[in-house]
């Protein structure tokens, strides 16, 4: 596997693993933790003559249990000791395989929580006998909302075991997390969400529509040549026109995404693995875990949520004390998040503003006081160009908005009707039509209703001269309830035929 010399984390955590210690450890992505665990539990398994499966690692997505399965085959290569990925997203067939699996059993399961919870619910999985429980990314997995999934898994195999947690990050709710599940356990803690030093982080200041022909122009005149590139968005929804645009630009680019079935998944990440196409665009569901060798660039499109994800977003490069190039677009709505970002990585970056040079048009002023707040409410870049288009409908990977609701729900507060804010955003939209006299006429105006929220007025007509009219168009009402028979108000009165 061509390891030699172990990383800080491997080196410091698999002595504790073999001492048979629970462990709590945190180290930047990248930094070689899969081995750390893998080598020691590997060097256990071989020692010991089990006939049941031994070992159970949970992790938060189908791509890092298919690699953790390979890497097992790789570490284990001459020692008797197999393994099996159990995860859904794939055909029928899968299935029915995983279920196979299980009841023969094999030393070491790698599952994401939720399908295998899926298949214990069946009642034919049997972990009476499990030695060792690993949580990778156990941070990404709660915020991914596993944990319930999690503790059911754990009070369905033994109490007497030992128990691995890996997490990049350690909040507050990893460590409580980790004492419901850990006995006594020894901590290791490196470098906890700090950039490789041999990554290039350059910020660029750019609107929406001045994203694509400046990367252009980054990828002609970069000094190192983009042999391996994954730029992250945080919209699946804007993968295919990225890509269709770099191929327009005469850059083979192919996109991934939770849309896609999983083996095309893989198909599209093998083949990038294997250098058959050098731009990777990709939504979040590979900034964590995901081994992939010599990446020369990464490119956040747009910057993620999290200050942690963007730590973990430009982790794909500068691997194993290699260089890389990160580039990073800033947009009106975007500058609140590079100042947590730079708070989480103790430094600054210069913001670099070169659009205007490039006849691309003024770039956004790095003013984030200005702009903090701004994302959601119809400011500056909102609609197509803004993320969330100034009503909360931004979607994510995996279909969710940024407030971790459904992508299509609005947001609101508990009492399910719109803020102030949000409804005043809604309506000006930036684009209020002057009146005669010069001053703005509001396009809806407000009130308040007998729960104390404000609700919108109907639009005032404007008449043909121009002016608005002073009273609110009416709408006739609808007459209800059951028609009486020859009442000469009702509109359709029954007329009794004569005769017969």
């Amino acid at each position: 596997m061509n390891y030699l010399n172990a990383t800080p984390v491997q080196e410091m955590a698999i002595p504790k693993i073999l001492a048979g210690h629970d462990l709590i450890a945190s180290a930047q992505t990248g930094t070689g933790k899969t081995a750390a665990y893998l080598i020691p539990l590997l060097d256990k398994i071989s020692h010991a003559d089990h006939d049941h499966t031994s070992t159970l690692i949970l992790v938060p997505t189908r791509e890092l249990a298919k690699q953790i399965d390979e890497q097992v085959e790789g570490f284990g290569y001459f020692v008797n000791a197999n393994s099996i990925a159990i995860y859904g997203g794939g055909k029928g067939d899968d299935w029915d395989k995983q279920r196979k699996a299980l009841e023969t059993g094999a030393d070491i399961i790698i599952a994401t929580p939720g399908r295998l919870m899926a298949h214990m619910q069946l009642g034919y999985v049997n972990f009476d006998k499990i030695d060792y429980l690993v949580l990778d990314e156990a941070d990404k997995m709660l915020d991914m909302g596993f944990s319930d999934d999690i503790m059911n898994i754990v009070d369905k195999i033994p109490a007497k075991r030992q128990t691995l947690l890996f997490s990049a990050t350690m909040p507050n709710k990893i460590r409580e997390f980790s004492k419901r599940i850990l006995t006594d356990p020894e901590e290791i803690r490196l470098a906890v969400s700090k950039p490789a030093a041999g990554i290039d982080q350059q910020f660029y200041l750019a609107f929406d529509n001045q994203k694509l022909p400046l990367l252009a122009h980054l990828i002609k005149n970069s000094p190192t040549p983009v042999q391996s590139m994954v730029l992250f968005t945080s919209r699946k929804s804007e993968v295919n026109g990225i890509v269709r645009a770099l191929s327009k630009l005469n850059y083979e680019a192919r996109g991934i995404s939770s849309d896609l079935e999983q083996d095309d998944r893989e198909v599209v990440l093998r083949d990038f693995k294997n250098k058959a196409f050098p731009i990777l665009v990709a939504t979040d569901v590979l900034s964590r875990g995901i081994d992939i060798d010599n990446l020369t660039h990464v490119v956040n499109y747009d910057i993620p949520r999290d200050a942690e994800d963007y730590v973990h977003r430009i982790g794909r490069t500068a691997r194993a004390a290699t260089t890389g190039t990160a580039i990073t677009f800033i947009s009106d709505q975007d500058q609140n998040r590079i100042v947590n970002i730079e708070k989480l990585i103790e430094r600054e970056v210069e913001k670099r503003s070169i659009t205007e040079e490039l006849g691309m048009g003024k770039s956004p002023v790095f003013d984030p006081k200005r702009f903090s707040g701004l994302r959601g409410k119809g400011g500056p870049g909102a609609g197509r160009g803004g993320r969330d288009g100034g009503n909360g409908r931004g979607r994510s990977e995996g279909g969710r908005g940024r407030d971790g609701r459904r992508g299509d729900d609005r947001r609101r507060p508990e009492n399910g009707t719109a803020s102030s804010d949000e409804q005043r955003a809604r309506r000006d939209g930036g684009n209020r039509q002057p009146r005669p006299d010069g001053s703005a006429a509001p396009s809806v105006e407000s009130a308040t209703g007998s729960n104390g929220s404000e609700q919108p007025r109907p639009v005032r007509p404007v008449a043909a001269d121009g002016q608005v009219s002073d009273k609110p168009k009416r709408r006739k009402k609808r007459r209800r309830g059951p028609k009486k028979e020859g009442n000469e108000s009702s509109p359709n009165p029954v007329v009794t035929p004569i005769g017969d």
